[in-house]
């Protein structure tokens, strides 16, 4: 069961690397529980559910289509050349944790990073039913113009 859980996110991975989102929302749960590190941009704020609110702030964002307006829409819109780079898959059964890199620069300020993250992924029935996402949220501030 576990390998499947590894192999569901690995596929994640490679599609986002290549820019095929549907292929990632694909292997979502339509209820994924998706949270951003305490202290990311995009992580303060309401919960964003459903699609009646135009933009989102806030965990968690509950299924795909708040990731993708939430996250997936502005990191696209905000930074240029985002990306990340995969250290390691660790199995945990049905829970996949993935060590790593952001890199990218923030548009409007010019600022770069180069952080580390570690995220957490729950597997059930070869769908991605949660994500927490935990890295140096202090760089991306920085990046973005804060302090």
């Amino acid at each position: 069961m576990s390998e499947n859980s590894v192999e569901v996110i690995r596929s994640m991975y490679l599609a986002f690397a290549v820019g095929d989102v549907p292929a990632v929302l694909e292997k979502m749960d339509p209820r994924v529980e998706w949270n951003e590190a305490e202290n990311f941009p995009y992580a303060d704020g309401n919960p964003y559910i459903g699609p009646d609110f135009p933009y989102a702030d806030g965990n968690p964002y509950i299924g795909p289509d708040a990731v993708v307006k939430g996250v997936f829409a502005r990191l696209g819109d905000e930074w240029d050349g985002w990306s990340l780079a995969i250290d390691e898959l660790l199995d945990a059964g049905d829970t996949v944790v993935a060590t790593g890199r952001y890199s990218g620069t923030y548009k409007e300020t010019g600022g770069a990073i180069n952080a580390q993250f570690v995220h957490v992924w729950k597997v059930r029935d070869r769908k991605a039913v949660s994500f927490q996402q935990y890295t140096d949220t202090a760089q991306v501030q920085r990046a973005m113009g804060g302090e």
